[in-house]
């Protein structure tokens, strides 16, 4: 029986809100309430929103530049006034504190902001021809139709860096949201729609992931696919999109690479950082470190000072600094990882278990683990949670192949004053960022991010004029002159 008492949602398609008759509850992961009702989409509806984005897209494209991004502006304004509502919707579903769900409204905002500023540089060429009867251009033009399926663990800024270039380029969207935070995409397209998009540009269907997702990314009316997420999931949309463009961010598990020289400060600082923000559920996050072992014993006590500084509780309560996991998955493997290690002879400096007190099964305390060996799984694989592995190198050739064991290859941070070795490091190991003297998880929405090739960590980049460049097909015009 449905509960009157709190809200029911709806997708949205061709520009009004449809019902769906088959619903599944959305959860506050900090307290196992049900706070909403949300559709589980069928495959019928996701052809409707389909059919509704193809009709759309072709008067979207024929829509002067200076519109779309004047559109793009108006809904980042329409972000910046609903910003707080819709960050309190999104820490309330999603777990990490209130202060970080408004920074990342921001960070949406600012996305739609910069795919405006964007499209309006981006242009073809003249090329030199051979006959010199020949005037050769290139142009770019929006690809279509585009499937996007978005993860949970930022649930309004992930899917702007799709859906900014998408509009601003002139094509449609059918976007599937992760189901555990689908009331955050809910908010996210109500702001959209305040500031007037046109009907069918974009649609939201909510649902699961191998129903809704499925269809979006298989259907022959789709035309290119952005996707975040896991590598197995990101494997099998890769299957069955075959032949279509497609952006797939996926998973990593990069190091965090502390020498002998470096401000030991600086690098915990960043470590902790990275290994707490979002409780640790960033794909970027600082999967394991890997210290000289000169210095593992003093890094890892100022890693155990900043792990007990830590304030795990309520996302809403003013002071939390880490809310819950968000979902048992995440909770479950993360028993996993910790369990393998200490059976395997990892010692638990910090941290190390659940905390069921605090209000849910979900909330897991900042761990420091140290005796790390790379066969543990907490090496091999992605943790996804608020733990700091440690693992000891003695010289950098070891340093090196311990970076370079691994499946993974999306974001590496490495920690020396020696400037040589940072750019023989930087340049050795194979991932789309390394960040010197920084944090693994640094970037900014104009840059590169994305995955090495041969990794799991996923192919194409998002960020900036690449994002808008993938979304457009580059189409040469010749032209003969007649004398």
């Amino acid at each position: 029986m449905l509960n009157t008492d709190i809200e029911s949602f709806s997708n949205f398609i061709d520009g009004a809100w449809v019902a769906e008759d088959e619903r599944m509850d959305a959860i506050n992961p900090a307290s196992g309430q049900v706070i909403g009702n949300l559709p589980r989409s069928s495959r019928e509806t996701a052809r409707l929103a389909i059919a509704a984005a193809k009709k759309a897209q072709p008067g979207w494209a024929a829509t002067s530049v200076w519109k779309r991004a004047e559109m793009c502006v108006a809904i980042a304004a329409s972000i910046d006034r609903n910003r707080q509502k819709i960050a309190r919707t999104l820490s309330q579903e999603q777990g990490k504190p209130l202060s970080e769900a408004v920074g990342e409204v921001g960070k949406a905002a600012d996305g739609f902001r910069l795919a405006a500023e964007l499209v309006k540089q981006l242009g073809g060429e003249t090329l030199p021809a051979e006959d010199p009867s020949k005037l050769v251009i290139t142009i770019r033009q929006p690809r279509g139709v585009y499937a996007i399926v978005t993860p949970w663990n930022f649930p309004v800024n992930i899917p702007v860096e799709y859906l900014g270039p998408c509009v601003a380029t002139g094509n449609a969207a059918v976007w599937v949201p992760a189901p555990t935070t689908s009331m955050a995409a809910v908010e996210l397209m109500r702001a959209i729609e305040e500031a007037g998009l046109p009907r069918g540009v974009v649609n939201l269907v909510m649902g699961e992931g191998p129903v809704v997702g499925d269809e979006i990314v298989s259907h022959p009316d789709v035309n290119g696919i952005g996707f975040t997420g896991s590598p197995a999931t990101g494997q099998r949309i890769a299957e069955r999109g075959a032949g279509k463009p497609m952006m797939l961010e996926l998973g990593g598990n990069g190091p965090v690479i502390v020498f002998e020289d470096a401000d030991l400060d600086a690098a915990a600082s960043a470590v902790a950082g990275g290994a707490f923000y979002n409780a640790g559920q960033v794909c970027a996050a600082t999967g394991r470190v890997l210290a000289h072992r000169s210095i593992v014993e003093p890094l890892a006590k100022r890693l155990v000072e900043l792990t007990a500084a830590q304030i795990l509780g309520d996302p809403l309560q003013q002071g939390t600094t880490m809310g819950p996991l968000n979902n048992p998955k995440v909770v479950a493997k993360i028993h996993e990882h910790v369990d393998d290690a200490v059976a395997k002879g990892a010692t638990v400096l910090a941290g190390g278990k659940a905390r069921p007190d605090l209000g849910s099964d979900l909330f897991y305390e900042p761990t420091v683990l140290t005796g790390v060996t790379r066969d543990m799984r907490i090496n091999r694989e992605e943790t996804f949670g608020p733990i700091i592995p440690i693992l000891e190198f003695g010289d950098d050739e070891e340093a090196l192949d311990l970076a370079l064991d691994s499946e993974h290859g999306l974001s590496v941070g490495v920690f020396t004053e020696n400037l040589g070795r940072a750019l023989r490091f930087g340049e050795a190991i194979p991932a789309g960022i390394v960040n010197v003297n920084e944090s693994s998880t640094y970037w900014e929405l104009h840059l590169p991010f994305g995955g090495a090739p041969g990794t799991k960590s996923g192919i194409g980049r998002l960020g900036g004029r690449l994002t808008l460049e993938a979304m457009t097909e580059l189409k040469m015009i010749s032209i003969t002159r007649r004398r």
